[in-house]
């Protein structure tokens, strides 16, 4: 099954995991902007990087990964939701120079993981640490230990089709199991190469690494693109801005118009959209869209 998360875990090893490949939702997102292509690998890993997330944290809302920086390269961010939707985007200003270490793109920059459950009324997260590591694996990977305190390995690929990762993660030791189970996988898991990520299918990466373990390998999960932006959230972001403001805009260009760096979807709003939004006791349900 293209554009889906598979997860994993040894029966006899404090070892779990999961393996996705994406091939429509990294095309999409390909879709929306003409990315460098060192960006484009970048965005890819991160876009990985967040679907492999969502099969290890327990979460009811949206879990969203940023590389933020001061080079070429100024953001990545990607969007994982506990329906198995993603979207992500990047933007850079300037020449992106031909290299894949992070540090050339970026620069000084941090790394930043968001946990978005207020739609649910359960509290938000939020980890900031610099950004370190060449790659996003070792990005990731890094964030993991010393935020989470968990032993995780990460392992990532991109290319213009599909984007695929692995992710395993120690779990916590008890005494029917191996304890050397997880040294074990990680020197095993340590010999994938990107292209076995990109072309095998799941069980056949499972089966090339883990063939003397024994695994129990749950039903696949499928993902794919989805934007949450609406009119209803643009109007909000507008209305936030201020009415002297959203008027300014209004009276140089004639009408408000606001494109989703995500989607490419475009939100127009004329002046008399305008006056309803700014309107004493109005809803806040958008106008029907304009286009």
């Amino acid at each position: 099954m293209p554009d889906a998360l598979t997860r994993f875990m040894f029966e006899h090893a404090p070892v779990k995991g999961g393996i996705v490949q994406l091939d429509e939702v990294w095309k999409t997102v390909q879709g929306h902007a003409d990315y460098p292509a060192p960006l484009k690998k970048a965005l890819g890993e991160l876009l990985a990087a967040a679907a492999l997330l969502t099969s290890n944290i327990k979460f009811d809302g949206s879990l969203v990964l940023q590389i933020q920086g001061n080079g070429p390269v100024r953001l990545i961010v990607v969007e994982a939701t506990s329906d198995k939707t993603l979207r992500a985007t990047a933007k850079w200003e300037g020449e992106v120079p031909n290299s894949e270490a992070l540090s050339d793109l970026v620069g000084e920059g941090r790394f930043v993981m968001t946990l978005d459950q207020s739609a649910v009324g359960k509290q938000n997260y939020q980890g900031i640490v610099p950004l370190e590591g060449d790659t996003v694996a070792e990005t990731l990977t890094r964030y993991m230990q010393s935020s989470e305190q968990l032993d995780t390995r990460v392992y990532l690929a991109s290319n213009g089709n599909r984007v695929a990762g692995m992710l395993l993660q120690r779990m916590p030791e008890q005494s029917t199991t191996d304890a050397d189970g997880w040294n074990r996988a990680a020197i095993l898991a340590d010999t994938l190469k990107p292209d076995e990520l990109l072309q095998l299918l799941p069980g056949d990466i499972l089966t090339r690494l883990f063939h003397e373990e024994t695994l129990r390998r749950f039903e696949q999960e499928p993902m794919r693109f989805a934007c949450t932006c609406s009119r209803e959230k643009v109007g909000g972001m507008l209305k936030m801005l201020g009415e002297n403001e959203v008027g300014s805009i209004l009276e140089e260009q004639g009408k408000v118009e606001i494109n989703c760096e995500f989607c490419d979807r475009q939100y127009h709003f004329d002046p008399v959209d305008v006056a309803l939004l700014f309107s004493v006791g109005h809803s806040g349900e958008a106008p029907p869209t304009r286009h």
